[in-house]
């Protein structure tokens, strides 16, 4: 059924005013979910109330919650991003209060918080989930009384901040596990926003197929020829588990190996549906753990990447030239990644690997393609990047750039 157009005292269409709300989130979409979302995001921004934004990983919580802020009084005010999860449990009090001179060993001057460099503004705190119990009593001190200390210090720090939380965990769960803090859970979901998974919007997929491929074309100057009709069909049967993220990565290899050409469907197959082979083949998570299920989830996404990189090894081996530039993930990846593995591999070392294996060649090949960013290597494996530094560590892999 066709949308309604209302028009308001002022002479203006009611889908105009949503479609300039649009452009100024900068959320793509015209499906009812969407426009639900950003009409609560309008609705809600203006205020001081505090905000959880749930949904899936790869859903675009950070972008609504960049939305939620553009949209505030405080637009002119810096907004801190804080990833809770990325942090070291034993620096990350000290990360989002600051510290004092002497607190710590290395502690050589006062040193100011997230908190502090929010003031006046916004502090997006992603994956709350995440924060051990320790900084959750000190975070809801700051909800409730507006202060905080410094680490070290003796002295209340007054300040004026919005927040907004985001999660992919279930916190009531979390809360029941005693994983949580039930007063700070109410605290933080003073207002709810769920963000959709892309397969609750499949009619907005070939509006964001095309700016993923225009933006992806622009900056790395291939001249690339679309996709057809029958190609975002397809696309939109897909279930995409791995959201708009994974939409996005999809869309930027399928460009760079088939060299620019038009997709179809027929071309499109082998980048989407072994992805729905190998999930079939899997055990179907139901009536089993969440943390079973998040491993057979993660299994999917290594096994993804697996495949990718299987592909482009082809690519480098059949000594094809490339006519446009791939841009840093593949012609500046720091060469203390490179010396981790060869290119080829024997038969012999192709049977038989561990999980572990399998998962440190994954790390390495991937933080190749990424040049050695760490964040975007965290989030092409699917894993938070305190896990990242923790696996990179347990391997023995250096450290390269951030």
């Amino acid at each position: 059924m066709a949308r309604s157009t209302n028009y308001d005292i002022n002479g203006f269409t009611e889908d105009q005013h949503w479609r300039d709300i649009q452009q100024d989130v900068g959320i793509l979409g015209n499906s009812e979910t969407i426009r639900q979302l950003i009409e609560t995001i309008d609705q809600v921004a203006r205020t001081d109330i505090s905000i959880l934004i749930t949904g899936e990983s790869g859903t675009g919580k950070e972008l609504v919650a960049k939305a939620l802020h553009q949209r505030s009084k405080r637009r002119n005010e810096p907004l801190i991003t804080v990833n809770s999860g990325a942090i070291p449990e034993g620096i990350l009090e000290s990360e989002l209060f600051g510290h004092e001179k002497g607190s710590f060993t290395g502690a050589v001057g006062p040193r100011k918080g997230y908190f502090e460099l929010a003031d006046k503004g916004s502090i997006f705190l992603d994956e709350i989930g995440d924060l051990p119990l320790t900084i959750q009593v000190k975070l809801l001190r700051v909800l409730e009384g507006r202060e905080f200390m410094r680490v070290g210090g003796t002295a209340a720090h007054q300040v004026d901040v919005r927040f907004i939380t985001a999660t992919n965990k279930n916190l009531e769960e979390e809360v029941r596990r005693g994983q949580f803090r039930q007063d700070l859970y109410y605290r933080l979901n003073a207002m709810h926003i769920r963000v959709p998974g892309l397969r609750e919007r499949k009619e907005d997929i070939p509006l964001l197929v095309k700016k993923f491929a225009a933006d992806f074309s622009r900056e790395n100057h291939i001249e690339f020829n679309g996709f057809d009709d029958s190609a975002l069909f397809a696309l939109q049967q897909y279930s995409w588990p791995g959201n708009i993220r994974e939409l996005r990565n999809t869309v930027e290899k399928a460009i760079v190996m088939e060299r620019g050409q038009r997709i179809t469907e027929m071309v499109l197959k082998k980048y989407i549906q072994s992805t729905d082979q190998r999930s079939h083949a899997l055990p179907v998570p139901i009536n089993k753990p969440k943390d079973e299920i998040e491993r057979e989830f993660l299994l999917r996404l290594l096994l993804e990447i697996k495949s990718e990189i299987s592909q482009l090894r082809e690519l480098v081996l059949s000594g094809v030239r490339i006519p446009y530039r791939l841009g840093p993930w593949r012609e500046e990846f720091p060469a203390e990644y490179a010396e981790q593995i060869s290119i080829e591999d024997s038969e012999e070392q192709k049977q038989g690997r561990s999980i572990a294996e399998v998962e440190r060649e994954l790390i390495i090949d991937t933080l190749m393609r990424t040049g050695g960013n760490k964040r975007k290597t965290a989030e092409i494996l699917g894993m938070s990047e305190r896990t990242l530094y923790r696996k990179i560590n347990r391997y023995g892999l250096r450290r390269g750039r951030s």
